[in-house]
């Protein structure tokens, strides 16, 4: 376990990834250190959200490695696997709730599903999360009677349900009116303030990355085209990255 803690909580290197014709990841290379918040951007359909489902084991890729904490994860058994995907959590892009179950429920879940944490235990662990989240009067509501931006901070506090150590978010602020991406930006912030994780942000959002991320690394073509603080991308003279930033802006 020692040898594992000193590893980088993300090292991919080389990947690749194609859906038939269509190249989407092409010799990909990205690390996340620890404590680090790493903004993912780029055009829609450059292979942003594939490269999180690859991350989390979802999707196996056709050549290359992504390791998680030293541990290649297309190596590993599915009991393995499972172990590794507790140590993350994965905020989808549409919240991806259950619709049958309170938001409380929907919290717990995860909690239920691989942990053995008493009833009462989880119950007391989920109101804690949403009450985080300023959800403390909405427990027992079902998600489609919240906004989606709260649904957005039901989905963040599932995701933190399992304690992990890494956070995978897939656009956390589309569709949300300035108002609330901004609240949702300040929620990433808090969150690694207050428990420095590492996270992997997908996002069209400038201005919200701009609030959360230590570093943005810029997609094209499958490929990391740009990295670095959003001062130094600013200076770039790269047509391409001066195009995204200024019309993202």
């Amino acid at each position: 376990m020692q040898a594992e803690s000193q590893q980088n909580p993300i090292d991919v290197t080389d990947l690749h990834k194609s859906f038939g014709a269509q190249t989407v990841l092409d010799g990909l290379r990205l690390e996340a250190r620890e404590g680090e918040t790493v903004a993912v951007m780029g055009r829609s359909g450059t292979g942003k959200s594939v490269l999180l489902k690859l991350l989390i084991g979802l999707e196996p890729p056709d050549s290359g490695s992504v390791c998680i904490r030293g541990r290649e994860i297309g190596k590993l058994g599915v009991n393995e696997l499972n172990e590794i995907r507790k140590k993350m959590g994965f905020l989808f892009q549409q919240a991806a709730l259950y619709d049958s179950m309170t938001i409380e429920q929907n919290v717990m879940f995860p909690m239920e599903r691989h942990s053995r944490m008493p009833p009462a235990d989880r119950k007391k662990r989920a109101r804690e999360l949403l009450t985080g989240m300023g959800m403390e009067k909405d427990f027992d509501k079902l998600p489609s009677q919240i906004s989606g931006g709260m649904q957005k901070r039901v989905g963040l506090a599932r995701a933190l349900a399992l304690d992990p150590e890494i956070l995978l978010f897939d656009e956390p602020t589309a569709g949300l009116d300035p108002v609330t991406s901004a609240e949702i930006a300040n929620l990433i912030v808090d969150l690694k303030k207050k428990r420095q994780m590492t996270a992997v942000v997908v996002t069209h959002d400038i201005r919200s990355a701009r609030t959360f991320a230590d570093r943005a690394v810029l997609m094209d073509k499958g490929k990391i085209v740009a990295e670095g603080g959003f001062d130094e991308l600013q200076k770039s003279e790269d047509p391409f990255v001066s195009q995204f930033l200024r019309n993202g802006c």
